[in-house]
């Protein structure tokens, strides 16, 4: 019997971003769409961004969660139109990054706060971080380094 396309998508949403094993796949955002195409699970995905490394391991981490769950076959679909934006990040996922140190991307182009210590008394060191999506920020009170998700 084949599961809920609502079930598949809470199965997702404990499948963990590789770079960022805190938060979900759905919370991430780059899961666009479950469907059942005759007896196959479809997954479309967008990755967040052309080159990311990561994307190839997401398909197979999404493969083995929905295959410890009996599932047989399924199809993981690329998916880059529309690109993936950082607006897709879910609020659960922008409140786990703070909770993991990292602080969540902004419109504005840089964090409003260390996700440390709550100061906004911030500056950038580079605009490389520990990942292509993410630029390495310091707080001036807490002198604490971090990750700054950045915003696409």
């Amino acid at each position: 019997m084949k599961p809920a396309v609502d079930q598949v998508w809470d199965w997702l949403d404990q499948v963990p971003d590789p770079e960022i094993p805190v938060i979900s796949v759905v919370d991430l955002g780059i899961v666009r769409d479950v469907r059942w195409q005759d007896d196959a699970l479809e997954i479309a995905v967008t990755p967040t961004y052309s080159g990311c490394p990561a994307t190839g391991v997401i398909a197979m981490d999404i493969e083995t969660a929905m295959r410890d769950r009996g599932l047989k076959d399924i199809r993981i679909k690329t998916r880059i139109s529309p690109p993936w934006t950082t607006d897709w990040l879910s609020d659960k996922g922008r409140a786990k990054l703070v909770e993991y140190g990292i602080a969540p991307p902004r419109a504005a182009g840089g964090p409003d706060a260390c996700p440390h210590c709550n100061s906004g008394n911030v500056e950038r060191i580079s605009q490389f971080g520990s990942t292509p999506c993410k630029a390495q920020w310091r707080c001036r009170d807490c002198m604490e380094p971090f990750d700054y998700f950045k915003c696409i």
